[in-house]
């Protein structure tokens, strides 16, 4: 139905925009399915998804990966994060142009000054914050959206700082009338992206598999993170996947940041081997089986 990109400044209130403008959608008549799809969802640390650029890239691939699984023309996405970046809002468009879908960019206005004063409150309130070197770099290399660019038209604009983010703000309540007014051969003013034949040529299938083999490596993680939460630092005999799927074999803590450079590692694995050979395994258990074995391998040799 639509993609929508939150942009702004690190700490410039996009996260509450984002959850105004999704209360505000579903309180209207046509009631669209939504999801906000954020780092939180993936239980990224901000201060490490933006420590270098290798991260930074590889949070961006995540998202993007994700979108692209979520996008239909039943539901609306929200990306809320920095979406700093000006190419990459292109590549968003494109899967909303892909996916035949409407698009725009809501884009949270705040000055600088502003900005680096919430980031210090959430700070002392113990709340997630930035560090100062990495809040500095995000806001040094912020590319502001322009309307004139297709990718970030149509281009709604909050001033947080000034105005405060409510479901009544202005350009949440035009956001919310763009998104879901009715559209016909007579409607002028709402543009749904069409697809073009080389953008519904380009989900091949192994690239869908490689995309359900991200989904179900998360899937596992999460399941190991939270084992290891509820036996509090105790023993586990074996983390439980799923019915008829191999049981994880941990006999040590694994820390969130191993797990996550094994999943990376892993998935790079797999695309690669998928170049020059069958495409990997396009249903979650068997991808998830696959990556149970490579853990057990590689937990127990380190």
């Amino acid at each position: 139905m639509a993609l929508v990109v939150i942009c702004g400044q690190p700490c410039s209130g996009k996260s509450t925009a984002a959850a105004c403008l999704a209360e505000a959608l579903q309180e209207t008549e046509s009631n669209p399915s939504v999801r906000i799809i954020n780092e939180s969802s993936f239980h990224l640390n901000r201060n490490q998804s933006y420590a270098d650029m290798p991260s930074e890239k590889n949070l961006r691939g995540v998202l993007r990966s994700e979108v692209d699984r979520s996008l239909s023309r039943d539901s609306i996405i929200i990306v809320d994060s920095l979406n700093s970046i000006k190419g990459y809002r292109y590549e968003l468009w494109c899967l909303a142009r892909a996916a035949g879908t409407r698009y725009c960019v809501l884009h949270c206005d705040v000055e600088e000054t502003h900005c680096r004063k919430w980031n210090q409150e959430r700070r002392e309130k113990s709340e997630p914050a930035y560090e100062d070197r990495i809040f500095e770099d995000l806001v040094r290399r912020f590319e502001r959206p322009d309307s004139k660019n297709r990718w970030d038209s149509p281009l709604f604009e909050l001033s947080p700082s000034k105005d405060g983010i409510e479901k009544t703000s202005a350009a949440v309540i035009d956001a919310v009338s763009y998104l879901t007014k009715k559209v016909d051969s007579r409607t002028k003013d709402v543009k749904v992206l069409q697809p073009t034949i080389a953008t519904q040529n380009a989900r091949f299938s192994e690239a869908n598999s490689l995309y359900e083999m991200d989904r179900a490596t998360l899937e596992v993680m999460n399941m190991i993170v939270e084992a290891q939460s509820r036996a509090m630092g105790g023993p586990l005999n074996g983390v439980s996947i799923g019915p008829g799927l191999p049981s994880v074999d941990i006999s040590r803590p694994v820390g969130l940041p191993e797990l996550r450079r094994l999943r990376r590692t892993f998935i790079k694995l797999t695309g690669q081997s998928s170049l020059s050979g069958p495409a990997p395994a396009s249903d979650a258990d068997s991808a998830k089986r696959m990556f149970v074995d490579y853990l057990n391998r590689e937990l127990r040799n380190g």
